[in-house]
């Protein structure tokens, strides 16, 4: 890859960031517009796109990100009210520049759209409404500038390692003379005698004079990129002093000495080499005859790999970590062989090594699993957008509230859960949201809400999907289920079994089916994503209050720790974290049931699986079998086996395209002496075991029916 190609896609990859906080951002405006910290994220990270997109020449970024930093900077200065139409504007022309960043196909005719509305906000915006008198007495003068012709006088003290972070004083200067009349002084009494003089280093100082009417705020974005190597001071001097437009203006380069032995023409020369040095560390150079980025850029590209330097992190692509956790998944699988045969051979002199050698491959295995861990919030930020333009769609007034943000998982799991997340609250704003006058009807405010939460349940992370909306309909369902013969017309069900119709395929009980969704349409799809991902689903719901869904979902999918059990020979692992407890399965405690599928445990009925019916093995059972009793949702279920070996740090490896259907397995792994265990799937293991009892039942009604 060329320099070119390795700057532009480090470009892509800021790029990506900085769009999404422009969206977070001004959604956070839209909700508070008197945020004027937001206000200026916003304009920063404009002004950042416009920067770098200009250092590859992609002048239509540019151009788009220039009218809306125009638009931004009026909103700055308080001339411009923060209204629908222009988050509107904002939002589509974050849109716009994604598609221009990623090489999509954009529209130019909707992109010229947006750019003459963005150019009527800026000939005809109006100021926002005046506020309280003790309001405008609080604020700083200089904040309550901007239109207004001003006086600022500037401090600029550059550290002597300006020049390592790319930036280029001559240049600085030069933006600030295009913000309106400027006079400077350049002080030199810091350049040290020329036998200790470092080429290297920056010695100047300034005081300038800036007479403009684009405000504060348009000054400091002058110095963004250089604020944490200089000091910077900027005073407002306003009716204090005025400029003479008269007065002679110097040119940037002049060298003014007026204290000191120096001669003049020692610091012309270091002058010269200081700018020489400049360009070389700015990037100003030609790569295939093209000049590859302005001093600027180059500047703000730097600043930004300093920046990561400072916060100790790096940027990794998905494919390496997932190679990485490929390797560690094959030591821990030969650690394991390792362990096996060290405990076979019962050398002493080996075991010590072998154990440690365990403990460093856990410690690894746990370092490299929370590499990949990232806080969910970076997903929930994005459904904001989806909301509000759902709702506007729909002529609906819906509000998201999010929790639990910070809340850490997989980074596979978090970009496979995206799409049914996405689904789920889609349905959640088309029917589960009434419209307002319904809502109001009804007794509840016209505002809907949804809440999308995330919090940590022992190994798993739970995500809620909240609404304050009509609710499901049971009987709505069950007529639905009885008409398309997915449920038997005599069956009666639970409110938990009917919620769970939902997800069947093709069930709608949605009236007209919209472009948004229809509830029950695709659910299937998430059923099945959710499932793939070893997670569970639960369903609650009150008719006219809301509906609660809840997605169990594993911390990691790559390796888990597990409980080895075997029937007959064949060896299982059962995940730890559903285990609650092991007990032997003994003729008394049956004593008090008059099923023989369920037992009590300390007064509780717990119903039993045998994984030698579940699978169908001939041989007879043991004398004593084993129970483990796990926990999956709301349900406690006791899965019978021959024997429980112990515990076991499983690989997790897919079964292949053959087997992925199988509803009570998630996935194998190889054991030390190579042999595979099967992971089971409790949720799907409970489905099926429901399923077939239903079915046994059924039949045993027809036969005596006769």
């Amino acid at each position: 890859m060329s320099d070119v190609d390795r700057h532009l896609e480090t470009f892509r990859q800021e790029a990506e960031d900085l769009l999404r906080e422009m969206e977070e951002v001004i959604l956070l405006i839209e909700a508070d517009p008197g945020d004027r910290d937001a206000v200026d994220r916003l304009f920063r990270a404009v002004h950042t796109i416009k920067g770098s997109g200009g250092m590859f020449g992609l002048t239509d970024i540019v151009s788009l990100a220039h009218h809306v930093e125009a638009v931004l900077e009026k909103v700055r200065s308080g001339t411009l009210a923060v209204e629908r139409e222009l988050i509107d504007l904002v939002l589509a022309s974050r849109d716009h520049m994604s598609a221009m960043i990623d090489g999509r196909e954009v529209d130019v005719v909707a992109v010229g759209a947006v750019v003459a509305r963005l150019e009527a906000l800026l000939r005809g915006g109006k100021p926002p409404p005046a506020p309280a008198a003790e309001t405008v007495a609080a604020r700083p003068a200089s904040a309550s500038k901007g239109g207004t012709k001003a006086a600022y006088r500037i401090r600029f003290v550059p550290e002597q390692s300006l020049f390592f972070s790319g930036a280029e004083p001559a240049l600085l200067i030069d933006d600030l003379r295009k913000l309106g009349d400027c006079q400077l002084a350049l002080y030199t009494d810091a350049i040290p005698p020329w036998a200790d003089f470092n080429p290297e280093g920056c010695y100047l100082a300034w005081d300038i004079t800036l007479g403009t009417d684009v405000g504060v705020n348009a000054i400091r974005d002058v110095f963004m990129f250089v604020e944490d190597t200089c000091r910077l001071e900027i005073a407002d001097l306003s009716e204090e002093y005025a400029i003479d437009p008269d007065a002679p203006l110097p040119k940037v380069g002049e060298i003014l000495v007026d204290r000191g032995d120096i001669d003049a023409s020692v610091v012309q020369e270091a002058m010269s080499l200081q700018n020489k040095v400049g360009e070389l560390l700015t990037g100003l150079g030609h790569v295939s005859g093209e000049k590859v980025s302005s001093a600027l850029s180059q500047q703000e590209v730097l600043r930004r790999q300093q920046n990561a330097a400072q916060k100790d992190s790096v940027r990794v692509p998905s494919s390496k970590l997932d190679a990485l956790i490929n390797l560690v998944g094959e030591l821990v699988t030969n650690q394991a062989r390792l362990s096996q045969i060290s405990s076979s051979i019962g050398n002493m002199d080996l075991a010590s090594p072998i154990e440690e050698s365990d403990r460093l491959t856990a410690e690894l295995r746990d370092l490299v699993l929370n590499v990949r861990m990232m806080p969910i919030g970076t997903t929930f930020s994005r459904f904001k957008r989806l909301v509000r333009d759902l709702s506007g769609e729909l002529g609906k007034e819906i509000d998201l509230v999010t929790e639990g943000a910070e809340t850490e998982l997989d980074k596979t799991v978090i970009d496979r859960l995206f799409d049914p997340l996405v689904h789920l609250i889609r349905n959640c704003v088309d029917h589960g949201i009434e419209p307002p006058e319904v809502r109001l009807r009804s007794g509840k405010p016209s505002h809907g809400t949804i809440r999308l939460t995330a919090a940590h349940h022992g190994a798993h992370v739970v995500i809620s999907i909240i609404d304050d909306g009509k609710g499901l309909d049971t009987e709505a369902i069950c007529r639905k289920a009885r008409e398309r013969q997915i449920i038997g017309a005599d069956r009666e069900l639970s409110d938990k079994e009917t919620f769970a119709l939902i997800f069947a395929a093709g069930l709608s009980t949605a009236a007209k089916v919209t472009d948004v969704s229809g509830r029950g349409v695709g659910m299937d799809v998430v059923k099945r994503e959710i499932d793939s991902l070893r997670g569970t689903i639960d369903i609650e719901s009150e008719r006219g209050r809301g509906t609660t869904i809840a997605l169990s979902l594993p911390l990691t999918l790559a390796i888990i720790d597990g409980l080895l059990v075997d029937v007959e020979s064949d060896r299982y692992v059962i995940p730890l974290s559903a285990i609650e407890e092991c007990l032997e399965l003994t003729p008394d405690r049956f004593a008090t049931c008059t099923d023989r599928n369920v037992i009590q445990l300390r007064g509780s009925p717990i119903p039993l699986i045998r994984l030698r019916d579940a699978f169908h093995i001939p041989s007879p059972r043991p004398p004593l079998e084993k129970t483990v009793v796990v926990s999956v949702g709301d349900l406690r279920v006791g899965i019978v086996v021959d024997h429980v070996i112990g515990n076991h740090q499983t690989v997790i490896k897919s079964l292949g395209r053959l087997y992925r259907n199988a509803d009570c397995i998630s996935g194998a792994t190889i054991m030390g002496d190579g042999n595979v265990a099967l992971i089971l799937d409790l949720a799907g293991l409970i489905r099926c075991s429901q399923t077939d009892e239903a079915g046994e039942v059924a039949a045993a009604r027809r036969a005596a029916n006769g």
